[in-house]
């Protein structure tokens, strides 16, 4: 058996699947993140005239049908259709068949933070509006967080492991972290994992806007994620998913898998502090960098690149600097740190997955992309945030971060993959 440092079973990428606002497969996304082109637009999907937020990073363009049978189509929520396409390609991209005999080898973890949002709020109406004999008899089992990870598991026959993370914005991050775990101990010889959210409608956006959490800049849709810049005023709202196929190295390799990169750490922590507001110091996104690192065995001098959580709120994003700093030391100075979320928004639970497609990207092509609309520094904010333009970049080992609601601290870090 070929293991780890820690004797456990080595964890590979050989596959994923994207759903995002910048295109609907992974290399349409990536040329987006590349361009630095922003899929930020003002909402069409509902009236949001009353808000003080009225954009967000939508998916466009996207026909369920397209990947899933029109009576199937009927009873899920816009999530679980995301996470169906993004698995689908997931699965086709690893050229992974799961025959009999993998079938319960394989599994699935999910993350999301929200779930349904727009279901609950359109059977909420029916039955305020009609009665409750009038509310649909698929509405909880559209509206339940585990029914993408639920619906995956069955179109695709994968009957292992099968589980939904639900831990804000960190659970996508979290939901790769546990996939890999479950193989490492052997529980399984591949898994599916990612993270998927279609929360943007007139209850989700109002609630988020009445916690002034999200960004007021309407007249200026495309330039008004901006993490790290000095006028950063709060996330802008995406939808989307990403899937990773996620496999056991000696079963990749007997089937001669193409290897896109290892996920070689894991951590976790929690800042016990606060419902929303990070701890200034960052100590608890400093302790999960520090967690995953030993995990991986690499010391802070060892990471080549970093995509941030950066929701591009004042405190997050100040925060998550200093949480660099602090483990990285002077080499923080060195590494550039880019973030997504300005071109995609903030897809909440699914951010973490998103984002985790991005680093392998920036391993398999050797460039990073940019963080769009940084134009005035923050002195709080003073590391290398790739301004503007994508480069070239020797990327051996990344770091990704992502953070939830509740003080839930993620990060992964995948690496080039050495037989």
């Amino acid at each position: 058996m070929v293991t780890d440092h820690r004797g456990r079973r080595r964890v590979v990428v050989t596959g994923f699947g994207a759903i995002t606002p910048l295109g609907l497969n992974v290399e349409d996304y990536w040329a987006g993140l590349l361009a630095g082109r922003s899929g930020v637009g003002r909402i069409t999907g509902f009236d949001a005239s009353g808000y003080s937020c009225q954009i967000a990073a939508e998916v466009h363009g996207f026909d369920p049908l397209d990947h899933i049978d029109a009576k199937e189509a009927r009873r899920m929520a816009r999530f679980s259709h995301f996470a169906v396409a993004a698995s689908r390609q997931a699965l086709e991209d690893a050229r992974l068949r799961i025959a009999p005999e993998l079938a319960p080898e394989t599994g699935v973890l999910l993350g999301t933070a929200i779930g349904a949002f727009d279901i609950i709020e359109r059977e909420a109406s029916v039955l305020f509006t009609r009665g409750g004999t009038r509310v649909s008899p698929f509405f909880v089992p559209s509206m339940l967080p585990n029914m993408p990870a639920g619906h995956v598991s069955r179109l695709f026959g994968l009957k292992g492991y099968c589980s939904t993370v639900v831990t804000a914005c960190a659970a996508s991050g979290q939901a790769i972290g546990e996939a890999a775990e479950v193989i490492r101990r052997g529980d399984a010889l591949a898994m599916l994992a990612g993270g998927t959210e279609g929360s943007i409608c007139a209850l989700g956006l109002a609630g988020f806007a009445t916690m002034r959490a999200l960004s007021s800049r309407n007249d200026e849709p495309q330039r008004a994620s901006r993490p790290f810049d000095a006028e950063r005023d709060g996330f802008v709202a995406g939808e989307g998913c990403a899937m990773l196929v996620l496999e056991d190295l000696e079963h990749a390799l007997r089937r001669d898998a193409r290897i896109l990169c290892e996920l070689v750490g894991y951590g976790v922590s929690a800042d016990a502090y606060h419902v929303t507001a990070p701890e200034p110091d960052g100590d608890g996104p400093a302790r999960a960098l520090q967690r995953a690192l030993r995990d991986a065995a690499l010391p802070p001098e060892a990471v080549d690149y970093v995509s941030a959580h950066a929701t591009s709120t004042p405190l997050g994003d100040t925060a998550e600097t200093v949480a660099l700093k602090r483990v990285l030391g002077p080499h923080a100075y060195r590494v550039p740190v880019s973030a997504p979320k300005s071109m995609v928004g903030h897809l909440l639970g699914a951010a973490g997955a998103v984002e985790s497609v991005a680093c392998v990207l920036s391993i398999r092509d050797q460039k990073v992309h940019p963080t769009i609309n940084y134009e005035r520094p923050d002195p709080t904010c003073d590391l290398d945030y790739v301004p503007n333009v994508a480069r070239e970049q020797r990327v051996r080992v990344a770091v990704n971060n992502s953070f939830g609601f509740g003080g839930q601290n993620t990060t992964l870090i995948f690496s080039g993959f050495e037989d």
